[in-house]
């Protein structure tokens, strides 16, 4: 993050700032008697996403190009749709502890952009392709997906074990009721899975152009451990969404499943980039036959 420039790097801190106060703020408002906190919060988060906006519009100044060529650029997008989500979202569902469990995640998002923050990077050609870009903005727009799914799971998990223990007074009022977490989950997952399906299949298409140009081979994209962990995902989400069809899979098993989810799509995505490393990458040469190569995609 030091080595991001100097307009970069204050936005950067504000951005970060903004999100710790708001965190403290979540945790003080599911306190009894601090609902007024809700309003608070809702203006953090807005000033929030207001700065991860800015902060992607100076980069796209630098890099001449839409703001989505490198993974630190895919993560403060994926803060900024998970944030505006949070937005939205929070007009219909007032319950504290909905609101604090996103701002949680939110500053998940923001730690983990931290990590792998650095400076604007020359342009591939492939950034600029149209279908390079559906393609990440998909994978981007699923990973917000499954993470609200994720936060929709686990108050699910919350709501149902104090219902079960007879804490009513822990849930009402004060999460939102079990049948509309349920929902909140299925429609997160049913979302990733249609938007991670269009990613996926962009991505084959653009992996066998690279593949016929000879920059990689199959056996290059088979082993790297971020294609692993997606197509890992990929198959998960369509197996619960599979079995809740045709063995009526329970609400609290799709609960743990949207979890585990989250979490190989969230270490795909950063993870892997910091303990790793991938060959995600392609090349300008490759991807700009994109139009030329059969017809294009």
């Amino acid at each position: 993050m030091l080595q991001l420039p100097i307009i970069e790097r204050m936005l950067f801190y504000s951005i970060v700032a903004v999100y710790v106060i708001s965190a403290v703020v979540a945790v003080r408002q599911i306190s009894p008697g601090r609902e007024r906190y809700r309003r608070v919060l809702i203006s953090l988060i807005a000033l929030g996403v207001s700065l991860q906006s800015v902060f992607l519009i100076f980069r796209a100044v630098d890099l001449k190009a839409f703001p989505l060529t490198g993974l630190f650029e895919s993560m403060v997008l994926l803060g900024i749709v998970f944030g505006l989500t949070y937005l939205f979202l929070s007009v219909v569902v007032s319950q504290v502890w909905f609101g604090s469990v996103m701002t949680w995640i939110m500053l998940l998002l923001v730690v983990l952009s931290a990590k792998v923050a650095g400076p604007a990077v020359e342009v591939h050609e492939a950034a600029k392709t149209p279908w390079a870009i559906a393609h990440g903005l998909a994978m981007t727009l699923s990973a917000a997906m499954i993470a609200f799914s994720a936060a929709s799971a686990w108050l699910y998990l919350v709501a149902h074990k104090r219902l079960k223990n007879k804490q009513l007074a822990k849930v009402i009022g004060r999460l939102p009721n079990v049948e509309k977490l349920r929902r909140m989950n299925l429609f997160g997952i049913e979302t990733c899975f249609v938007l991670l399906s269009f990613g996926v299949f962009i991505g084959m298409g653009l992996a066998a152009i690279q593949i016929r140009m000879g920059d990689k081979t199959i056996s290059d994209w088979l082993v790297d451990p971020k294609i692993v962990l997606i197509a890992a995902a990929w198959i998960l989400l369509g197996a619960v969404l599979l079995m809740r069809i045709v063995f009526g899979l329970s609400d609290r098993a799709m609960a743990y499943m949207t979890m585990v989810i989250f979490f190989l799509i969230i270490f795909a995505i950063v993870g892997v980039a910091i303990f790793c490393g991938t060959g995600h990458v392609f090349s300008g040469d490759a991807v700009t036959q994109v139009m030329t190569v059969g017809g294009g995609l």
